[in-house]
């Protein structure tokens, strides 16, 4: 469909569908992409050219002759501009340097300490940033900064407006990068960002309609509907971590009680570890931490749990039984075609994959699991800043994802 407007928004819109047509299907020649897009082949010329000045597009070689003279030809350049993607944790900030094709250059990861909270998190984002410029080369190039964070983020405004765990409330974070970095800012919610990623890059590729469930520190979720994210109106849908399962449960620090995320999420799992050890049970990750239980962490629970302790198999069942109370909500509200399962406590563990899949299928209404597929997300270990980068490209090249 073709959108109408001004002189500048339509040689606008007609740059991006000539760049993505060179990206879909180069090499290819100026004439192939007129005759594809029905675009004056002037107007893909004069694009063409801004491409190439630009660094997004070179020439590459001759094609076939169709009569006259052999056509040069034209393909993209996916490292011809960079793109900085940072993801926020509770526990790390990852920054990389990626392509347009969101393969990341270099890669670091920051340690957030215990307490960084509020200001002191935000203050610590930024010197991050600062600091991870200094090692990337010729910042004119570089598209912008795309930076993702757990909780409730007004995409729109490029506001954080509440995460609990990290004490942020109202902060502009896009606005403070951008004064300070002077370099264009997207932020956004990490699992819609990771939603839009698997969506474009990952196993989503075909589906409309699409529920990204993450579990690792936290729990969230994303949700694809109709080929868009779903954010609601203030950017709080998919806040899944926070939605009740026992009404007589423990309070949570975003004021609820009963919330998912304190029952499934990575520290009710170390909680639960440390109080099987304390009743004397037997387990083997008491062996894999060497006795020590602050050297606990997601890989020796899942090492434990694929030599069959009985500890963490009990924890899993749990686990299974509560985040399965929560999706078959989710299937049945918004009724999606895919569920891709991610995050720290999904990734290598088969076992919860299955059992979450099982009791899903078995329990949702039959009409809305008919054709449903579950799938863990095939992101890689760059799940995050390729998320991020998603957000950006999704914005700057619309037309193509």
């Amino acid at each position: 469909m073709r959108r109408t407007g001004d002189l500048k928004l339509i040689q606008e819109l007609n740059r991006f569908i000539i760049l993505d047509t060179i990206r879909q299907f180069g090499p290819i020649s100026r004439s192939d992409i007129a005759k594809k897009q029905g675009i004056s082949p002037t107007t893909v010329t004069s694009a063409v050219n801004e491409l190439i000045r630009d660094g997004m597009v070179a020439e590459d070689g001759t094609g076939e002759s169709k009569g006259g003279r052999k056509p040069i030809m034209v393909r993209f350049c996916p490292d011809g501009k960079f793109l900085i993607g940072v993801s926020i944790t509770n526990t790390a900030i990852t920054i990389a340097e990626m392509n347009l094709e969101a393969a990341t250059k270099q890669k670091k990861i920051y340690p957030v300490k215990a307490g960084l909270v509020s200001d002191l998190i935000i203050q610590y984002v930024l010197d991050s940033i600062e600091d991870f410029l200094q090692s990337v080369d010729d910042v004119s190039r570089c598209l912008g900064i795309s930076i993702i964070a757990p909780g409730i983020v007004d995409a729109a405004s490029g506001v954080i407006r509440f995460n609990s765990k990290l004490r942020l409330h109202d902060v502009p974070l896009k606005d403070m990068a951008e004064e300070r970095f002077g370099l264009k800012t997207w932020l956004d919610n990490d699992a819609n960002a990771i939603a839009l990623a698997e969506k474009n890059f990952g196993g989503g590729l075909n589906a409309d309609n699409l529920l990204f469930v993450t579990v690792g520190e936290g729990v969230g979720s994303g949700l694809v509907v109709n080929g868009s994210i779903f954010r609601g109106s203030r950017g709080g849908a998919g806040e899944f971590g926070h939605t009740t399962v026992d009404r007589s449960g423990m309070r949570c620090d975003c004021g609820n009680v009963g919330c998912l995320e304190n029952y499934v999420a990575w520290p009710a799992i170390y909680s639960g570890l440390l109080s099987a050890v304390t009743r004397g049970k037997e387990t083997l990750v008491m062996d894999l931490a060497d006795g020590d239980m602050t050297r606990i962490t997601f890989d020796v629970f899942r090492q434990a749990l694929h030599q069959g302790d009985q500890v963490c198999q009990d924890i899993v069942d749990e686990i299974a039984s509560y985040l399965s109370i929560g999706i078959v909500n989710l299937v049945n509200l918004f009724n999606p075609s895919l569920i891709i399962l991610g995050g720290e406590m999904i990734r290598d563990n088969q076992v919860l994959f299955e059992r979450i899949q099982k009791q899903v299928m078995a329990q949702a209404m039959g009409t809305m699991v008919e054709g449903l597929e579950f799938r863990p997300t095939v992101l890689g270990a760059d799940f995050e800043v390729k998320a991020a980068a998603a957000v950006l490209l999704q914005d700057v090249f619309h037309f193509s994802l």
